[in-house]
């Protein structure tokens, strides 16, 4: 299924328990009111984290778009996901901007030439995942590692708030949270199940009319922080920016050097796909195996393309997991139009100094609860699965990479060259796992095993998918045994 989305009920509602899966959807006005949820959702990262590499955050926000529809057309619409700028590569990035020149032409064309060919190696290695079978990822990734996986993504983004949102605002994080609590949880309806959007812009035209009875933000200097008083909602951009513009485009240029400093990258990314590709099967419950490998490769070649035009390195993105999970609407028609918002706005300069300008109190506020949220899928997968913590496998390696990633912790293998954060928390889960594991001697998991057990997408009680032999009062009453957990 790629277009033919049946409705959902009557369009309008959904009763308790009930989830709109990828193939259905509700009323096209709110459908594009779900898809501007994620774009919103999608664009504080998205446009933060190509700032911080020194690429140009319009030709991210419009090759996000381009990347996840393509992205949608390869899994066959099975996987709604959007494809963000990955932070992974941060690290990488300014190594090679220390090498070759810092902000320069130059420097761009190879760093966005080294990130080209790290997608080839993800769309490779998800070429290989696609052909070789799913077996490989029960095998590599059970559901202990998955939970962890999906936990660190959550969690390790949990210094973006606490560094850079947060501290500009303190009072109008915690305003915007408090109303996208009350939103979220306490308001029916499509209202509620579009809080998180609405949540940021209150908090918007309440920062901007803070401005007007407050003035300015006080100083903050945290130690490592510091911030003059400035305003929350700085337009001045906006005013001078054209309506109508093509972003910054480059080609770029490909030196196996430069690519070697960011392809470890690549080995979180596949970890880090697999556990949002298992949490969205987790969430729709769909059985996503037969996918997984589409879904790695389909984020490669995304990132090949982005990349080819000057973009950033993508990555299935936590943020909208985060909706997903808070407004229980998981149709892929939402995504086809966060891609058409995103490629729209990415021509428009002057809507994306206004998005930019989003004051980062706000940010702050609806961040930290999207990537809570994310967090805790980590640990519903382990309580779905039932996972042993007294186990000193599943405890050990698990805990320090979490610890890591919410550090983040940096790693300095060169003066070059670092890991760091999520990255490094996941490479250090994923391979201390399975190190240990045979340290002890355990035997691999059965191909299919974990899923027996409840994996996400497997068919058992806890899991995401189905399974093929359910018959539909069974599916039902899995589906309330969930829904009342």
């Amino acid at each position: 299924m790629v277009f033919g989305w049946t409705k959902h009920g009557d369009g309008k509602h959904l009763a308790p328990g009930e989830v709109v899966r990828p193939d259905e959807r509700l009323t096209w006005p709110r459908m594009i009111g779900f898809g501007a949820q994620h774009v919103v959702a999608m664009f504080g990262a998205t446009f933060v984290f190509p700032l911080v590499m020194g690429l140009d955050p319009n030709v991210a926000i419009m090759m996000s778009g381009v990347a996840t529809i393509l992205f949608l057309l390869i899994v066959k619409g099975r996987i709604p996901s959007y494809l963000g700028t990955s932070a992974s590569f941060v690290g990488g990035v300014l190594a090679l901007r220390a090498i070759f020149g810092g902000d320069t032409a130059g420097a761009d064309a190879i760093v966005t030439g080294a990130i080209l060919v790290a997608g080839l190696v993800l769309a490779l290695a998800g070429v290989a995942v696609h052909f070789l079978g799913v077996g490989i990822i029960h095998k590599m990734f059970p559901p202990v590692v998955t939970g962890g996986v999906v936990m660190l993504i959550g969690f390790g983004l949990a210094y973006v708030v606490a560094d850079v949102y947060w501290p500009q605002d303190q009072w109008m994080a915690l305003v915007t949270m408090l109303v996208t609590f009350v939103l979220v949880v306490a308001v029916k309806g499509f209202v509620g199940r579009i809080g998180i959007l609405i949540g940021l812009v209150i908090g918007y035209v309440l920062s901007w009319a803070a401005d007007r009875v407050f003035g300015k933000v006080p100083a903050y200097n945290d130690g490592t922080l510091t911030l003059a008083p400035h305003f929350r909602v700085d337009l001045s951009k906006v005013a001078s920016a054209p309506w109508v513009g093509l972003p910054d485009f480059h080609l770029p240029d490909i030196r196996l050097s430069a690519a070697l400093l960011v392809l470890p990258a690549v080995i979180a990314l596949i970890a880090e796909n697999i556990g949002h590709v298992k949490a969205v099967g987790e969430m729709t419950r769909t059985d996503v195996d037969p996918y997984v490998g589409r879904a790695i490769a389909a984020d490669g070649i995304a990132t090949v393309v982005t990349s080819a035009v000057g973009g950033s390195p993508t990555t299935t993105y936590a943020e909208n997991i985060g909706v997903m999970a808070a407004t229980k609407v998981y149709s892929t028609a939402a995504y086809y139009i966060a891609g058409v918002f995103a490629i729209a706005f990415g021509l428009s300069p002057k809507f994306g100094a206004l998005v930019s300008a989003t004051p980062s109190g706000v940010l702050g506020g609806v961040t930290v609860i999207l990537y809570g949220m994310i967090g805790l899928l980590g640990a519903k997968i382990w309580v779905e699965n039932r996972v042993d913590f007294a186990d000193p496998l599943n405890m050990v390696p698990i805990g320090a990479g979490i610890i890591l990633a919410v550090g983040p912790v940096k790693f300095l293998i060169s003066s070059e060259f670092r890991l760091e954060g999520i990255a490094l928390g996941t490479i250090v889960l994923v391979g201390g796992y399975h190190l240990l594991r045979v340290i002890a001697g355990r035997p691999l998991p059965a191909p299919g095993g974990a899923a027996a057990a409840g994996a996400p997408g497997g068919g058992g009680t806890g899991a995401g998918g189905t399974g093929a032999g359910e018959t539909a009062a069974g599916e039902s009453a899995a589906e309330d045994r969930r829904d009342a957990g």
